[in-house]
């Protein structure tokens, strides 16, 4: 459900807009009316309503000075003077309604702020693909063991490694084999939490203690539950640091 507060300092006009609102647009919830720009401002903050219908002449803060503060909320101006259209819109004001203001007028206004509470596709498009990607995402592996398949959580992994055309995945006290090379499991797995760290390891960023210099200048990285040392390759070196 759609929400507003309205601001006017004319009880009259307040009441007049309120009434033609709730009768044009009863899916509206009027969530707060304010008399000057301090108080509409404290109440934007406290309900967080989609628009506010903002008096630009009121005292305190005005109606600009008000929507200058907005975050979320969108405003519309209502005033009896056309002189403000241009700061107005310089605001990115949702609308601008010159008082009085006809029924017809007002139609206009709700049709347009109710088109812009449609998601946007792009927007929502993104949201999709990021929903489906999630969902994608691994979580547990098979893995044979003897005669019998068992469950190994992605958690448990400290690192995979290539192995020849196989991955080995390489828990704190085991090690299994996989058919998916790492090309394709780096795309199935969180970037925040996992990184190929060379061409031949993935690594859980979690399992790392620390990376350290040898002799030669070659980065290594030592895990916290497994005494293998990772290489860390040059070309990952980077990457890796901006993390």
């Amino acid at each position: 459900m759609p929400t507003a507060l309205i601001a006017d300092d004319e009880p009259l006009l307040l009441n007049y807009l309120c009434d033609r609102l709730r009768h044009l647009w009863p899916e509206l919830e009027l969530v707060a009316t304010a008399r000057n720009g301090v108080e509409a401002l404290s109440l934007v903050h406290q309900h967080k309503p989609d628009f506010a219908f903002l008096d630009i002449r009121m005292p305190g803060l005005n109606g600009l000075q008000v929507a200058e503060s907005l975050q979320q909320t969108r405003a519309v101006f209502v005033t009896a003077f056309d002189e403000y259209a241009v700061a107005a819109f310089e605001r990115a004001a949702a609308d601008y309604l010159l008082k009085p203001v006809s029924d017809e007028r007002l139609k206009k206004c709700i049709d347009r702020l109710r088109q812009q509470l449609q998601p946007d596709p792009a927007v929502l498009a993104k949201c999709l693909a990021g929903l489906q990607a999630q969902h994608n995402k691994l979580h547990w592996f098979h893995v044979g063991l003897a005669n019998q398949t068992r469950l190994v959580a992605l958690d448990e992994v400290l690192f995979f490694q290539a192995s020849d055309k196989y991955t080995e995945l390489v828990t704190a006290h085991e090690r299994h084999v996989i058919r998916t090379p790492l090309k394709e499991l780096i795309r199935q797995l969180d970037a925040h939490l996992y990184a190929q760290v060379h061409r031949s390891y993935i690594v859980s960023l979690r399992a790392i203690a620390f990376v350290e210099k040898d002799l030669f200048g070659r980065h290594q990285i030592h895990l916290k539950e497994h005494p293998d040392v990772l290489p860390l390759s040059r070309s990952f070196t980077a990457q890796f640091k901006q993390m």
